[in-house]
């Protein structure tokens, strides 16, 4: 695996799911195993089903390692699990063992699975019917409300949308199926936010959906922690949407992993000039499904949901609530966040007012100012491009 050192063995990770854990004791050499050096999900694996239970790992593992060439190995001590314990005790958390009844099945099945889970939030949203949205960190306008609108329509469908918590296309789908339930799969430990302007939308997922990390407590997560993530929000789920992608992205990542697990791969189509829908456009060409809406996904899969209570509850897409404005951009002010939503299509100035959700005429001022800079033009009926 590209995330953990292997101690010299050749044979493919058996398929291979560990019986429930059978008491505390169990559950704290299971995650002293996970948290030993040299050891993830893989040899997590290999190592319980060749000795039997996680305490009969740990006993082995040093001479596993010096006949690798490891000398001097010590396994995870038990005071750092407990530690670890009691920060998900503060944290309200709940930790899922792979085996336990409460694991999500779906992920069970995926051959590098998460030995353990720690979970803040509705449990009961994994055994719904999941689907992943993921895409750039950098939406346009259109791409923005392509996934409120998915996300929106397929939480009043029934399913549950899991993304990984990022800016842009991920926050969008949680905001939008936060009533009907969303799930959100974190790089770090649980209670590492990133990025940290997501923290209030966090805060909401943990009261009225599910937070899921495989991380310690306290860990905050670097490059190599997001491909991690990325498995295991594939792993839950039925179908992965990609909604505007570049061709070299995490979103791609995640669909060429989904694949790799059985998992359908969709994509919603770009203007061929965004360099921001190259990606999904590649994926569409590829063979991935082509997602014009919700109706495209439940075709696809095969499964129209019962809505839930509440989704049926909840007003139609066009009449949610508006979105939060717009994130600042490197460019600067309210300019950048206009350029940052306007993609190769030409979008409304009205359209660009209610996804800013700015002033009027603060947001005219602004255009007026990129227009004279030449950075934006009008067309035919007041459309505006970016040049």
């Amino acid at each position: 695996m590209p995330y953990e050192t292997a101690f010299g063995f050749d044979d493919p990770a058996p398929i291979f799911v560990p019986p429930p854990a059978a008491d505390a004791a169990d559950r704290i050499a299971r995650l002293r195993l996970i948290r030993s050096r040299r050891v993830g999900p893989a040899t997590y694996l290999r190592l319980m089903n060749t000795h039997g239970s996680a305490q009969d790992a740990l006993h082995a593992l040093p001479d596993i390692a010096r006949a690798a060439g490891v000398d001097g190995y010590t396994p995870c001590p038990e005071p750092v699990a407990l530690a670890e314990l009691k920060a998900a005790k503060r944290a309200g958390a709940r930790m899922l063992c792979l085996g336990d009844a409460d694991y999500p099945a779906a992920l069970a099945d995926v051959a590098d699975a998460p030995p353990i889970l720690w979970a803040k939030g509705r449990i009961d949203l994994m055994v719904r019917p999941v689907v992943a949205m993921v895409g750039t960190r950098n939406a346009s306008a259109l791409g923005a409300r392509m996934a409120r609108r998915l996300a929106a329509d397929l939480g009043a469908a029934g399913f549950v949308i899991v993304s990984g918590l990022a800016r842009g296309i991920d926050a969008l789908a949680h905001h939008a199926s936060l009533e009907t339930g969303t799930i959100a799969v974190l790089a770090g430990g649980l209670d590492c936010i990133y990025p940290a302007e997501n923290t209030d939308l966090a805060a909401q997922i943990t009261q009225n959906g599910l937070m899921l990390a495989e991380m310690p407590f306290g860990l905050h997560p670097q490059a190599r922690h997001f491909p991690r993530r990325n498995r295991i929000v594939s792993g839950l789920s039925r179908a992965v949407i990609v909604v505007e992608a570049a061709t070299r992205s995490g979103s791609l990542i995640t669909a060429r992993i989904a694949l790799d697990q059985g998992r359908e791969v969709m994509a919603v189509p770009g203007h061929p000039m965004d360099a921001r829908a190259g990606g999904s456009n590649l994926l569409i060409r590829d063979g991935a499904t082509l997602v014009r809406s919700a109706e495209d996904v439940i075709a696809a899969l095969g499964q129209d949901p019962t809505p839930t209570r509440q989704s049926r509850d909840r007003p139609p897409s066009g009449m949610q609530a508006p979105p939060p404005a717009a994130a600042p951009h490197p460019d600067g002010g309210l300019e950048g966040a206009i350029l940052a939503l306007m993609g190769g299509a030409p979008v409304a100035e009205d359209q660009l007012i209610r996804d800013l959700n700015q002033p009027p005429r603060a947001v005219a001022q602004a255009l007026a100012i990129l227009e004279l800079a030449g950075r934006i033009q009008r067309g035919g009926g007041g459309l505006l491009t970016r040049l």
